[in-house]
């Protein structure tokens, strides 16, 4: 018998909800709060749900197409879970590839973006996966991806500082090794 996939335990969150109301000083049993641990629970779900996903799956969109020329997909809008305060950070994701004679469905490139952003991440490491994933499952010459996010651990608590955001990129391959390349493929993502 296989080995059964891991899910979200959304009894369990349920559960902890109901304790963190009790320790800030919430009666859980209020009208307004009855249902606020399973709505949670239903919340990190989906926030969430990447964290079982498998991304190759969104493979099986490459098309063979005599083209070798810069890919670039820009302004994905993405959300994510930061893994330091569980807050999210939102933003928008900017993508390119040179293929080497396959292309990838342009939606495909958008759900690889979205199936490692639902993860509790922090926004270096999902600036790598998308990176490395497109780099070493898709026959390219290179990968550029370029992050830029608003995170509310910073906007809303802490320093508080609204309207800044983190940039965060990847460069493999020739986008990193040849400064033309990387120079074409940063204006080509930077272009408003």
């Amino acid at each position: 018998m296989g080995k059964k996939s891991k899910t979200i335990d959304a009894e369990r969150i349920s559960k902890a909800v109901r304790e963190i109301l009790l320790a800030v000083g919430e009666d859980p049993q209020r009208e307004g709060l009855k249902q606020t641990p399973l709505r949670v629970a239903r919340m990190y779900a989906e926030l969430l749900g990447g964290m079982h996903e498998k991304p190759d799956k969104h493979l099986r969109s490459v098309f063979s197409e005599n083209y070798d020329e810069i890919v670039v997909l820009r302004d994905i809008p993405f959300y994510s879970i930061c893994e330091h305060h569980m807050m999210p950070f939102i933003g928008s994701a900017h993508v390119a590839y040179l293929p080497t004679g396959a292309v990838l469905g342009v939606s495909k490139l958008a759900r690889i973006v979205e199936c490692f952003a639902r993860r509790l991440q922090t926004q270096e490491r999902l600036t790598y996966q998308i990176a490395d994933f497109l780099m070493n499952r898709l026959e390219t010459r290179g990968v550029a991806v370029v992050l830029e996010a608003s995170h509310s651990c910073m906007t809303i608590r802490g320093i508080k500082k609204p309207g800044s955001e983190m940039v965060t990129s990847a460069l493999r391959g020739i986008f990193r090794k040849d400064p033309k390349s990387r120079s074409e493929v940063l204006s080509l993502m930077n272009r408003r």
